[in-house]
């Protein structure tokens, strides 16, 4: 089951409402993105921290091997 780009955003705006988010399909199958969050929340946390953070804002979509999101490439950090 394929995911849409501005689900994932939208996922990650309800969380971060003022975030910069940049979602990119890499494989074009719905299933392999990357995603750059940039927040101002972020910063002070490493980036384990920060990327729990927007793990959690997907709210399971990447549990388990039906989840509807199979790979997401993230890169996040508070802005400069």
């Amino acid at each position: 089951m394929a995911i849409e780009p501005a689900e994932i955003e939208r996922l990650i705006r309800t969380a971060f409402p003022d975030a910069k988010i940049t979602v990119t399909d890499l494989a074009g199958d719905g299933n392999h993105y990357a995603a750059e969050v940039i927040e101002e929340s972020f910063r002070g946390m490493n980036r384990v921290q920060q990327q729990r953070a927007v793990y959690a804002a997907l709210k399971g979509k990447m549990d388990g091997p039906h989840g509807e999101l199979h790979a997401l490439a993230l890169t996040t950090k508070a802005p400069e």
